[in-house]
């Protein structure tokens, strides 16, 4: 019988070797094949239901970042109209997030949201130190913020030798409060930190009313505590969707804002953004100037060599879209989100802790203990459908609260949400069925972020 399969020229070899470099080259088209099949065992990223992570663009994106794949951002002498892209995506976002006029807006982009809050941190704690006349020796600087945080901040505070004031949620609220965020800040409180879209289950902190509370504490105590909002995924969907909302710059405490292109800046990874009130905001000893590479050029990353490619890609969506594009865009996500929320609502087997009704994201958990099933077996088994549902515990003062997540994206259609609720809803017959084995928490890995 014909194989229509490639032919692989194995170059003598019986077994390419896996985990070291094999003696010899082998064909391109060989090693595409080898490569493409292993990755055929990935997840479909249509059916990907944990991640936030952008995972279609049209093609015309897509021909515009291959055009661009090999330009080093970081090369302003060398590829100036990319270094003039990117300061154009900062302006825009500058504008978006209600800075104060300038001829130039105080920004740059980043890998993505990790670094970005890195980068916001440093800006707090020098901005903390120059504050102090001993530049706060032999006194640890801390960062507030609530339980809900991406583990980020947990690594930029172990870093950077900065105590993590992690407040617990619960008590009604899924995330920090501004009553939680104050009793938590003193003398050596180099920021808070407020989310717009928490990774557990899409509710947004609320800003206005955290540096509210904070304006109370500094007429109290005389102590001045900065915001920074990390608005990952909710700082490309509050101002098209939920305008009137105060979170971002029109809040005189917050200081920067990082956010996601690759998230619902609907960019494929990875890039982000981080932009700064004014240039007073950002202290000036953490901009480096470089020279060797054709130019003066001032830089401040903790990356250095980067791709324009996904920089690029984020200035065609925002010249694609518009304002109202991106409404229409964020809008028809959330309307899937609460559609669906709402039918997950009417199976008496579950209870909501999130709608969709900010972030476009739904989290639910068991509606009591006595199932016989817990949320890490539908996760596992809605696997078997092809779906990917992240299970996990909530974060502190609410760990024995165990959810299901579904983050609705650009692509997930009301089509695609009917054929998951149909899989839902015949994983929960097989479960109900007797001998369905539950999975003790903890058993699966539940990747919140």
């Amino acid at each position: 019988m014909l194989s229509l399969r490639p032919q692989l020229d194995l170059a003598g070899e019986a077994e390419i070797p896996r985990r070291r470099l094999a003696d010899g080259p082998l064909d391109a088209s060989a090693a595409y094949q080898l490569v493409h099949d292993e990755l055929l065992l990935d997840g479909n990223a249509r059916l990907n239901l944990a991640t936030f992570v952008t995972t279609w663009m049209e093609p015309e994106a897509t021909r515009l970042i291959a055009e661009c794949l090999d330009k080093n951002l970081v090369d302003k002498d060398e590829y100036p109209q990319s270094a003039e892209l990117e300061r154009r995506c900062v302006d825009i976002l500058a504008d978006l997030w209600g800075a104060p006029p300038a001829d130039r807006a105080t920004g740059t982009s980043t890998t993505g949201s990790s670094e970005a809050c890195m980068l916001a941190g440093l800006a707090l704690l020098h901005r903390w130190r120059a504050a102090r006349p001993d530049g706060g020796e032999g006194r640890r600087p801390n960062l507030v913020m609530g339980a809900n945080v991406q583990v980020c901040w947990e690594k930029f505070c172990r870093y950077w030798d900065v105590e993590a004031r992690q407040v617990p949620v619960g008590g009604g609220a899924t995330h920090l409060t501004a009553e939680g965020a104050t009793a938590r800040c003193d003398e050596d409180t180099i920021g808070v930190v407020a989310i717009l879209g928490s990774t557990f289950d899409g509710t947004y902190e609320p800003v206005a009313a955290i540096a509210e509370a904070l304006d109370d504490l500094g007429r109290e105590r005389g102590i001045d505590v900065p915001i920074h909002v990390d608005a990952a995924s909710g700082g490309f969907v509050a101002p098209f969707l939920d305008p009137e909302l105060a979170w971002d710059f029109r809040v005189a405490r917050v200081q920067s804002i990082n956010s996601s292109g690759h998230k619902y800046g609907l960019v494929f990874p990875g890039v982000g953004w981080i932009v700064w009130r004014d240039a007073a905001a950002l202290p000036r000893e953490l901009i480096f100037e470089v020279a060797y590479l054709g130019g003066s050029m001032p830089t401040f990353g903790l990356n250095f060599s980067r791709p324009a490619a996904q920089v690029i890609a984020q200035y065609f969506m925002l010249i694609r879209l518009g304002r109202e594009g991106y409404r229409r865009v964020q809008q028809e996500c959330r309307d899937v989100a609460v559609w669906l929320a709402g039918r997950i609502d009417e199976i008496k087997d579950f209870a909501l802790v999130s709608g969709g009704d900010e972030l476009p994201v739904l989290a639910f958990r068991t509606a009591g203990e006595d199932v016989g099933w817990s949320v890490y077996d539908v996760s596992e088994r809605l696997r078997g459908h092809g779906w990917i549902v992240p299970a996990y515990p909530m974060p502190d003062g609410m760990e024995d609260v165990h959810v299901l997540r579904v983050v609705v994206r650009n692509g997930f259609s009301r089509d695609l949400a009917e054929l998951f609720l149909r899989d839902l809803r015949a994983v929960l017959h097989a479960l109900e069925r007797p001998g369905a084995a539950a999975i003790v928490p903890g058993d699966r890995t539940g990747f919140h972020h």
